[in-house]
């Protein structure tokens, strides 16, 4: 079976220069694709778990998005893992996603959930090439049937045309067409009276938390909700003049980070938990009313700010006085071992790079922590859909970035209120009010400085929930960055705790 990805191009005629005068030629547009209704792959497959054989199911192939009029307008790739020979509608289902925009399923398959994964090093820094795929202990396929799902421009997923994919590019368009290969997946198995689950990471967790409330007006309610590495309000992470929050929630993870390059104080580097203590309380109440008076800020309380967040941050006090007590990400990534000729990387504030760039440059010029993922992942992705999946393909398959085309429509415009940021932790509260029985885990790294652990817990704290409500939330919170399972001791903790938050969640 093979799928081409090759777009037939308009040809210009051959032909004279065109007068200066007229308008110049437009580039040709490729051809919509063809989709073809073709049976999915499937095989059978087994991993052996704490001494025991687990039989399973793994189907590889394509959910189709279609118009009112059933015309088929995008294909969305998955990869499912049912096990054999379990009742369908006892059995829990899992529906898995990574963020991006633009990131394919594949970090949480390899990485942490599927039944195989890429080792790194136990670190979580990249291994020598060539790279390969292991039996993964730590699945969750035990617990759960699981469903990987690449949004369209990720993965091998395809919209027909690049027109029509710009509806795809955006919130609304991103959750309604989710929504739909979920409904396709669990109607096309017959698992509608199974206990439903999402699991999304970075993005992914906006996507799921949008997903929430979608899903519950289809008549699909939530038995629970993964957020790994969460982001569900963008003005938490969005370093923009006059919106001071980013600096409050993001400095507990500065603290982490210098902690872990041994850049504090002696008495803060005895004890992670101490010196993220003080960060947070820091964060949470001096310096709200620092960024708050702005330049009414007096000398005295500007320099008692600058000592302790140099304290805080194990940056000199000249750098944070010139950079106006406000210490953005990349910055900081640059900055704090620049002595070292070394970046810090933003995923993993563990990871670091040399030879970044001028060492006199502002910000770094790659992610060390991204670099040191990329390549493990996408050569292991090729590889296991070919000769393990058995899913043949000429698509290349987008990991992260490639394949949105425009850019991602946040539909700021008409979320309540007309604000300025996205935010999807509205929709989860709401869902969770309509369905109080749905419960929701949220999975942290100390060292993430790209959905930083503070500013999840900020953005949870501000849903105005009942109490009752807030006692369904877990927290976790693991001694690596956002990707919390390359490192192997926090891959080994997070399978611990989402077998509990399963058993929690379905009764």
């Amino acid at each position: 079976m093979r799928r081409t990805a090759s777009l037939l191009l308009i040809l210009a005629a051959a032909g004279q220069p065109l007068p200066s005068q007229t308008a110049p030629a437009q580039a040709p547009k490729p051809a919509p694709l063809v989709f073809k209704a073709e049976a999915p792959v499937l095989k059978t497959q087994s991993i052996t778990m704490n001494g025991r054989e687990l039989r399973y199911h793994s189907t590889a192939g394509f959910l189709p998005i279609r118009t009112e009029a059933g015309e088929i307008e995008a294909q969305l790739f998955f990869t499912a893992y049912t096990v054999e020979g379990a009742p369908k509608q006892k059995r829990p289902v899992t529906f898995c996603f990574n963020g991006g925009p633009g990131a394919g399923s594949l970090w949480l398959h390899l990485g942490a959930i599927g039944p195989r994964r890429v080792p790194m090093n136990p670190d979580g820094s990249m291994p020598a090439p060539p790279y390969r795929l292991v039996d993964n202990p730590s699945t969750w396929l035990d617990a759960s049937d699981l469903v990987f799902i690449d949004p369209v421009g990720t993965g091998y997923s395809r919209a027909k045309s690049p027109d029509g994919a710009k509806r795809f590019f955006s919130l609304r368009g991103d959750i309604e067409a989710m929504g739909t290969a979920i409904r396709t997946w669990l109607t096309g198995n017959q698992r509608w009276g199974s206990p439903v689950f999402l699991a999304g990471e970075s993005y992914g967790t906006t996507r799921a938390a949008g997903l929430a409330g979608h899903l519950l007006e289809k008549g699909i309610s939530l038995n629970g909700v993964f957020l790994i590495s969460t982001i569900l309000n963008f003005q938490t992470a969005r370093f923009a003049r006059g919106n001071d929050l980013p600096y409050a929630v993001f400095l507990p993870t500065y603290t982490a980070i210098a902690h872990y390059h041994k850049r504090l104080p002696a008495d803060l580097q005895g004890s992670l938990e101490k010196a993220i203590a003080e960060a947070r309380g820091y964060a949470g109440g001096e310096y709200q009313t620092v960024l708050y008076k702005g330049d009414s800020l007096s000398a005295p309380e500007r320099q008692k700010a600058i000592a302790r967040l140099a304290r805080l941050t194990g940056l000199s006090p000249a750098y944070i006085d010139r950079s106006n007590l406000r210490i953005e990400i990349q910055r900081f990534c640059k900055e704090l071992l620049r002595d070292k000729g070394l970046t810090v990387g933003r995923l993993d504030g563990r990871l670091t790079a040399s030879g970044d760039g001028s060492p006199a440059a502002e910000r770094p010029e790659f992610d060390p922590s991204l670099t040191a993922i990329r390549p493990p992942y996408t050569s292991a992705m090729n590889q296991y859909a070919r000769q393990e999946l058995g899913f043949e393909t000429d698509f290349e398959y987008f990991a992260l970035g490639g394949g949105i085309t425009s850019p991602w429509d946040f539909n700021i415009t008409s979320m309540p209120l007309g604000q300025g940021y996205a935010d999807t932790s509205i929709a989860l509260g709401e869902a969770l009010a309509k369905n109080p029985y749905m419960k929701v885990f949220v999975a942290q790294g100390y060292y993430d400085l790209a959905t930083p652990f503070e500013a999840a817990n900020y953005t949870i704290q501000h849903m105005d929930l009942d109490a009752k409500l807030r006692a369904n939330f877990r927290f976790a919170t693991y001694e690596a960055g956002h990707m919390m399972y390359i490192h192997e001791a926090s891959l080994t903790k997070l399978k611990q705790d989402a077998s509990e938050f399963y058993a929690s969640a379905v009764q």
